[in-house]
């Protein structure tokens, strides 16, 4: 990720072609033109600017998804050999798009086009909003899928009242899966005037073998901190967790790519240079196809492709026989996983009964004999939750569960989600502007704390943990578990502790050093002036660069230290070294919950009745020798 920052990455210069109106192909042709515009809209940030980076964490599944149904269109020419189709997808997570001028250069060139605004979540609708209007005024088609359209189209009734709004502004809604060849006729409806005001595809699933693969064009990869793409091999999660629309617009019933799909995404990543992938699967340990696809990687790894994986799990994942160590031996060295919680009786609030925190360090160690890095999220914001108890629960987290990362969220009812629903139907107070519902801000009440309590307790959850005394544990503890990852631990450190709190992003719209345009800040909001824009964000850049290089180096040179010290290696804590059953009462995992003390009282009872078994089987030999 900043394995080359802070000089190469930051200061490496964009290849030339890549700016977004140069990718999007103006040149004339014999046939028809019709240019497919995709664009993954981001967030505005509490100033009211997009959040915008010159460099990325990366892009979109979802946009990487439409971008490869969308090429296989143009490839079958759905319009007819007399329409050349043209496809362009740009990020705004990294692409700054003057909007006015692409539409003007259509007007002039005389060239159709249609904007698909792809994948937008709740958080993004306010700026997709915004960018579809000069569209619209300008008589350009546009339709807008995702999350926040699938997920209210499945829990819902009725469409919400923003829904309504934005088709009586003109812009077409797609909600569900856009495989199976559903594309093609938006394209068709587009192309002949005709679009409709909804497209719904939310109740039936796709088959996904065999369908187009995602596919990020080359300049979007070359943005990145690091080569990194993505696939979902798999869709549907079993579970019922109520803050969760993925269960509700994707289904929960596994549905796979292919083997021999996933081989050609893989080849094709290795040819253009990309060394980590991330499987977007929501729980890649239920896809029924997981096997098939591990033994797969293993026999591309040992025939060169040496691309590393990120995965999402759940906690009972090494119940899986062979699960962790064929995903190592397959090339996965980062997993994240789905604490949420430590406390039993928030687990069962929000559904999430499957994870049992008596398995979570189990689990996490099982993981930790090889070396990986493991991301562990986390929702505050729970009924049973005060600021004295989450605060507290980040301490138990640090000294106790050995995972690298924390990413703590605020629960939020997302349109699609149970809890949406039923707070929509009780009528609880939800904020309004859809703008703060990326998990980093609190949109509802909270029972046991202010608003304000609330808001200041996230932010130091995060704190508490990115402590530079923490990050220098998590290094002693990796260097103590003999992985090979120092560096990629550095800079994931570096990505989380010290670049989202610079910028007040604590989210994983993560990049390095913010692209701010003046006069690209949220509609309604004052226009900056210049004298103080302008100085302001060149301060800001310049002090950000400093810091990151302060603390990379800091960072750094403590592992230096560390991986020459052979010492090191006799690291041991609490984390990391698994309890004898006699030690539990000493862990505050299971002494702070109901859950957790019914879990040290059947360990112990468990032990009482082994060594009674033990003391009667010795007993009996004795007697029969006797």
């Amino acid at each position: 990720m900043l394995s080359i920052l802070p000089y190469k990455t930051i200061f490496r210069r964009i290849v030339p072609g890549s700016s977004p109106l140069e990718r999007v192909d103006w040149s004339p042709s014999k046939c028809e033109i019709f240019h497919l515009i995709l664009v993954r809209a981001t967030r505005y940030d509490d100033e009211g600017y997009p959040i915008q980076w010159h460099r990325y964490f990366i892009a979109s599944n979802s946009l990487a998804v439409l971008n490869g149904i969308a090429l296989d269109c143009a490839s079958r020419t759905v319009l007819g050999k007399a329409v050349d189709i043209r496809v362009t997808a740009l990020e705004e997570a990294c692409d700054v798009v003057d909007y006015d001028k692409l539409i003007s250069k259509l007007a002039a060139l005389g060239q159709r086009a249609m904007l698909c605004l792809v994948g937008v979540q709740t958080n993004q609708f306010p700026r997709s909003m915004d960018i579809a209007r000069p569209f619209l005024a300008a008589g350009i088609p546009v339709c807008m899928g995702g999350f926040h359209v699938s997920g209210s189209v499945s829990m819902l009734d009725e469409l919400p009242q923003e829904l309504h709004s934005a088709q009586r502004q003109g812009i077409s809604l797609f909600a569900g899966e856009a495989e199976n060849n559903r594309f093609d006729l938006v394209v068709r409806d587009a192309w002949n005037g005709e679009l409709k005001p909804l497209y719904n595809f939310q109740d039936e699933l796709v088959p996904l073998e065999d369908q187009p693969l995602p596919r990020i064009p080359q300049p979007l990869v070359d943005r990145n901190l690091f080569p990194l793409g993505s696939i979902d091999l798999g869709r549907g999660c079993p579970y019922q967790c109520s803050f969760c629309c993925i269960i509700n617009v994707q289904g929960q019933k596994s549905r796979s790519r292919s083997v021999v799909d996933l081989e050609h995404f893989v080849r094709d990543a290795h040819a253009r240079g990309l060394t980590h992938v991330f499987i977007t699967d929501d729980n890649f340990a239920r896809n029924k196809d997981w096997e098939r696809y591990f033994d797969r990687l293993i026999e591309l790894r040992a025939a060169g492709l040496s691309i590393r994986f990120i995965i999402q799990v759940d906690t009972l994942c090494h119940k899986i026989p062979g699960f962790i160590d064929k995903a190592v031996a397959a090339g996965v060295d980062q997993v994240f996983v789905g604490l949420e919680n430590i406390n039993p009786d928030n687990l069962r609030a929000m559904k999430k009964s499957q994870n049992k925190i008596t398995e979570y360090r189990e689990m996490l160690l099982r993981w930790k004999r090889y070396p990986v890095i493991i991301w562990g999220a986390y929702i505050i914001g729970l009924p049973n939750d005060t600021r004295e108890s989450i605060l507290r629960d980040v301490e138990i987290i640090k000294r106790e569960l050995p995972i690298d990362l924390f990413n703590p969220s605020i629960l939020t009812p997302l349109p699609g989600s149970e809890d949406h629903r039923r707070m929509l139907d009780e009528g609880v107070w939800m904020d309004p502007d859809y703008n703060l519902y990326d998990l980093a801000h609190r949109v509802i009440h909270h029972p046991k704390m202010s608003d304000a309590e609330l808001d200041r307790t996230y932010e130091d959850a995060w704190s508490l943990y990115y402590t530079e005394e923490h990050m220098k544990r998590v290094l002693r503890r990796t260097r103590a578990l003999r992985s090979n990852l120092k560096l990629t631990t550095v800079e994931r450190l570096l990505g989380f502790g010290v670049i989202t709190r610079i910028n007040k992003i604590r989210s994983y719209d993560m990049g390095l050093i913010r692209n701010k345009l003046r006069r690209s800040r949220r509609p309604g909001l004052p226009l900056e002036p210049g004298w103080r824009f302008y100085p302001q964000q060149w301060y800001r850049s310049v002090y950000h660069i400093l810091v990151i290089i302060r603390w990379r180096r800091k960072l750094v040179s403590f592992v230096k230290d560390l991986w020459s010290d052979p010492k090191s290696l006799e690291y041991t804590d609490t984390a990391i070294q698994p309890p004898k059953p006699e030690e539990l009462d000493a862990l505050d995992l299971y002494r702070q919950t109901r859950g957790g003390s019914r879990f040290v009282e059947l360990a112990k009872h468990r032990e009482r009745a082994k060594s009674f078994q033990t003391k009667k089987k010795n007993s009996d030999s004795m007697g029969a020798t006797l």
